[in-house]
């Protein structure tokens, strides 16, 4: 018996991820990245004290636009979604300065600088809309400012733990605060600047960070995070968390067995990508929570899905110079396959848009020339005025249009053209060839007609006329000796008589008819 088991397929591991393409520069730890909106160009931050940008089709780096902090190192990179302004975060990383941010408008090279922070700044957001920018630091607080004045906005917000990771909501009403350390997730009020409600607390046991971000995801309705709910256990596992209640949701992504240091959501919400200090990279369907791939990379750090999802850039976190890259890899196309199609319909990719009301002022407007009529003289005979209306031609004589109903009433009537008169008798290869008319009113008719057939409906040939002799008005039933009048039975009067075909040989009978009486064989024509 066949089997009908559909657990899914064992996970690919110890597979390799080769990048195809490496951005060199940089000379310590890569901390943070951050793709353009286009997917063109990205923009990383290092301990370097180095802020660059990168044009990803020429595989170097943008040195005119590099930006260097003047406190200490670039903790945290961001575009924002527009693609206006890239945002650097960082300060002295020895806890003896103030924390430094710094907007740079693309276009134009503007510089805005956001002061408040008293330490060093770990993490920054930019909203939806691209007007705030939210930021968490080493004093404890996450702060909203406004990207277009570089004004505070709202906070600082007081937080139990060191901020490791901000979030704004969609509608920039909720700031969402990870601690760095892994244990405690807050949601706060951005209007009221109050704490809706809060996960976990301050557990600092010596272990290391992780500012891996949070991401939006069931519709916006819950928040995805690396956590740890115990004291003593490093956040190794991923959890989906209610935005309201902040209750999990769903079962939690496991596999990792050290700190999970790196985490990325694709774009379209169905694959998730964990890195860890488990010298492991590991793609996951994100509804299944199946893991697809694990890919052995040694010490992976910071982690982002391109915008069309179709390449992972990762950095590393070690001694060596040569760690200190950026690697940029295909998404594997199995990865894709193996997610399903139910986890792309649950997706945020399937999610359709509010539909909106099309402005018509948008729509083409074509211009069609104006037609005229051709003139008409209404004293003119109907039929005149019906073909100069359809373009028909008429009947001239010394240069002058003949009016069809214009003939002698004296005149014999014009023979029947529209129908041609044809027995059965006559076989389908043969055809009758009309007369030619005699008569300006005769031709008029015909000219109308066979320019334009349409103008008639098809019918029977009409019958043959036929002279029967006057005769006493009597039913022929009754002279015949027939019974008297019966309703079923059709009389002759309704009946048409055959019509001799005219190529026959056979001589037309005259019709016998009883002279006797009035009303005969025939129908009776008495008035």
């Amino acid at each position: 018996m066949a089997s009908t088991s559909t657990k899914p397929a064992a996970a690919q591991t110890n597979m390799s991820l080769t990048p195809v393409l490496t951005l060199e520069g940089h000379e310590e730890q890569v901390q943070s990245i951050s793709y353009f909106p286009d997917g063109k160009r990205m923009v990383s931050g290092s301990m370097d004290k180095t802020a660059r940008r990168w044009d990803l089709q020429e595989g170097k780096e943008i040195e005119e636009v590099r930006n260097v902090c003047e406190w200490g190192v670039m903790y945290a990179v961001v575009v924002s979604k527009d693609g206006r302004w890239v945002v650097a975060a960082g300060g002295d990383f020895n806890h003896t300065g103030p924390g430094e941010i710094k907007a740079y408008e693309v276009e134009t090279g503007v510089i805005k600088t956001f002061q408040g922070h008293t330490r060093m700044v770990t993490c920054i957001n930019s909203s939806a809309d691209s007007t705030l920018l939210a930021s968490g630091s080493w004093d404890g607080t996450a702060r909203v400012w406004s990207l277009h004045t570089g004004k505070l906005v709202a906070g600082p917000f007081k937080s139990i733990d060191w901020p490791g990771a901000v979030l704004f909501s969609p509608d920039s009403k909720k700031l969402a605060v990870k601690s760095e350390t892994g244990k405690c997730v807050e949601i706060w009020d951005v209007q009221s600047q109050k704490l809706d409600t809060r996960v976990g607390g301050f557990k600092f046991v010596g272990k290391p960070f992780t500012y891996t971000p949070l991401f939006w995801t069931n519709k916006n309705k819950n928040i995805l995070a690396a956590f740890s709910f115990t004291d003593n256990d490093v956040p190794s596992m991923i959890y989906e968390f209610n935005a309201t209640t902040l209750q999990t949701s769903g079962d939690p992504f496991e596999g990792h067995t050290e700190i999970v240091t790196g985490l990325a959501l694709s774009f379209d919400g169905a694959l998730l990508a964990s890195a860890s200090d488990d010298n492991t990279i590991k793609l996951w369907a994100f509804e299944s929570r199946q893991l697809l791939a694990s890919f052995c990379v040694q010490n992976p750090f910071c982690l982002v899905f391109s915008p069309d999802s179709r390449q992972l850039a990762y950095t590393t976190h070690t001694e060596k110079k040569k760690d200190n890259n950026i690697f940029i890899c295909n998404t594997p196309i199995s990865a894709h396959m193996k997610s399903g199609p139910g986890d792309l319909l649950k997706s945020d990719a399937t999610h359709r848009l509010a539909a909106t009301r099309r402005n018509p002022s948008t729509l083409p407007v074509i211009a069609r020339p104006p037609r005229s009529l051709p003139a008409v003289d209404l004293r003119q005979p109907i039929l005149f005025r019906i073909r100069k209306l359809l373009h028909l031609g008429l009947p001239v004589q010394n240069g002058q249009p003949l009016d069809p109903l214009d003939f002698p009433a004296t005149l014999p009537l014009p023979p029947n053209l529209w129908h041609s008169s044809v027995d059965s008798r006559v076989s389908e290869n043969s055809r009758v060839t009309p007369t030619l008319p005699t008569t300006r009113s005769s031709f008029a008719a015909s000219t109308i007609f066979t320019a334009h057939p349409n103008l008639l409906r098809a019918a029977r040939s009409p019958p043959s006329v036929i002279n029967v002799p006057h005769a006493q008005a009597k039913e022929r039933n009754a002279a015949a000796g027939a019974p008297k009048k019966d309703n079923n039975i059709v009389p002759d009067e309704y009946l048409d008589p055959p019509s001799p075909h005219p190529d026959s040989q056979e001589s037309t009978t005259a019709v016998q008819t009883n002279t006797g009486e009035h009303g005969g064989d025939r129908s009776c024509f008495c008035f």
